[in-house]
């Protein structure tokens, strides 16, 4: 299917990803990855939340980590408003949508708004979050691999094309595109609101679930340090895929698992995609450099492993069209 137009004007503004709620088995654990080999730093902790943020962000939080009866899933993914009003426009659009919403009080932020997308994915929306001093400059405070911010989330879906048509109706933009030349289905896509490759990506297989959420880091050399650090601390079995550079995207990576099996992305050098008027770039499926620019494929893991989302029952793909996958 044709990769819907933008829509330039939609019913509510939203600007950016924001955060995801991870539910975790051992909080000490997790929290022991996410700050000592990530670098994330901590803005509170009780004896059920862990709340972190990166170095240049000036929310409260972009990582909450949940004590869980039900690890290795994700409770809820955020995203900010432009202002308070739309969060009132975004609860009349998605109950036109017949998607079920609610309010609900979060911690640290002001009025939230709980709804789904149209496969299940549970979202919230909210305007105000509480504001920390910056630590960008408070070099002291670096660790692990040095992450600036959150910058994206990616998730399988079953109906890739049906994704796309829901996000691309409120806003959200294709930048790059997979499509199936036999079908002429979409099996990827990359969509953004903050002018970015993404802050949503959706990937073709069992879904609804989270693939990965990625991190900024300053440099590629950030990434090489990481996998030194990651393999003398012992947590080389971590290590899933990369280092390498995207084909799509154009982004220096490389993927790791967090101790629940939650796959994280750590990802720099990717382009501006602000222009309302950027044509999307159309990748065949079997181009050897689409998944990687070098060539190498990614592991079969990297296209089933994933985690699913609190009370959402995944679905096959009917897409049977296949990647390019490593032996």
């Amino acid at each position: 299917m044709p990769v819907p137009a933008p829509n330039l004007y939609p019913d509510f503004n939203t600007i950016r990803l924001s955060h995801a709620c991870l539910n975790v088995a051992d909080l000490a654990a997790s929290k022991t990855f996410y700050t000592e080999i990530l670098g994330l730093q901590v803005t509170d902790e009780t004896d059920t939340h862990v709340y972190l943020r990166a170095m240049e962000e000036r929310g409260h939080h972009c990582v909450i980590l949940q004590k869980s009866d039900q690890p290795g899933t994700v409770e809820v993914m955020g995203f900010k408003t432009f202002d308070e009003d739309d969060l009132d426009k975004a609860e009349a659009y998605f109950n036109a949508k017949g998607r079920p919403t609610a309010w609900v009080d979060r911690a640290y932020q002001g009025r939230t708004l709980l709804t789904s997308d149209n496969m299940g994915i549970p979202l919230e929306f909210y305007h105000k979050m509480d504001r920390l001093s910056p630590i960008h400059q408070k070099y002291a405070l670096y660790r692990g691999v040095k992450p600036l911010r959150i910058d994206h989330f990616n998730c399988f879906s079953n109906d890739v094309d049906a994704s796309v048509a829901f996000y691309s109706d409120f806003g959200f933009r294709v930048t790059e595109y997979t499509e199936d030349e036999v079908s002429k289905k979409l099996w990827a896509a990359w969509m953004h609101r903050k002018g970015g490759v993404h802050d949503m990506a959706f990937t073709n297989g069992t879904g609804p679930r989270m693939h990965h959420i990625a991190f900024w880091v300053p440099t590629p050399l950030n990434i090489i340090d990481l996998l030194d650090l990651m393999s003398t601390t012992g947590y080389v079995a971590n290590i899933e895929r990369g280092p390498g550079r995207h084909g799509i995207s154009n982004a220096f990576f490389l993927y790791i698992l967090d101790p629940d099996g939650h796959r994280i992305e750590i990802y720099c050098s990717d382009y501006q995609t602000v222009d309302p008027d950027n044509e999307p770039i159309k990748w065949d499926l079997k181009d050897p450099q689409r998944q990687t620019l070098w060539g190498a494929a990614a592991p079969k893991s990297w296209f089933e492993h994933g985690t699913k989302f609190v009370g959402v029952e995944p679905q096959d793909s009917q897409l049977a069209a296949s990647p390019i996958i490593a032996p």
